[in-house]
């Protein structure tokens, strides 16, 4: 490969992972190339971006990528590389979960996940459960909700029973 094309390599890269705020490193180099079809096309109807990488030129591109330190994940930069990359933190983790009830790969190498870093196959329960910030906004905003519509509800019932005491004083 020349220098030219690895510079362009570097520069896709570094764009999918300024795109994309999740970023899943696993290992498919078991996989034939049906099953790799077939977890392409499971990744697309995820809306993950699948693509398989250099280790080398990953490397570099997280080096270059400014506002994420990718540091912890360099360790794992060993062999056959696939990146996962969405904008939903666990659907990654849901997908590789789903696609390894059939098969015993692709295997869990990272995983940077809102600003944190998930290393090794044994966090794939705990991507699963990981929410996004949306999610955790409407959550919090739902448990702030629910308290002020009992209180409107019950001021609003007990208006009603208030007003009609009234009503029947003056009668």
């Amino acid at each position: 490969m020349t220098r030219d094309k690895k510079d362009l390599q570097i520069i896709e890269i570094k764009q999918l992972l300024s795109d994309n705020s999740v970023v899943y490193l696993t290992d498919a180099s078991g996989l034939n190339s049906e099953d790799t079809t077939d977890f392409r096309r499971a990744c697309f109807k995820k809306d993950v971006r699948m693509k398989i990488v250099k280790n080398t030129l990953l490397r570099k591109a997280m080096d270059e990528t400014e506002g994420t330190d990718y540091s912890d994940l360099y360790e794992v930069l060993s062999g056959q590389t696939a990146l996962l990359l969405g904008n939903v933190g666990n659907e990654p983790a849901k997908l590789l979960k789903d696609f390894r009830k059939k098969h015993d790969i692709p295997v869990l190498k990272a995983a940077y996940v809102e600003e944190a870093c998930y290393l090794g196959d044994n966090q794939i329960d705990v991507l699963t459960e990981v929410m996004s910030k949306d999610e955790l906004i409407a959550s919090v905003i739902a448990l702030l909700q629910s308290p002020m519509k009992n209180v409107v509800g019950a001021l609003n019932s007990s208006g009603n029973t208030v007003s009609g005491l009234v009503k029947a004083l003056q009668e």
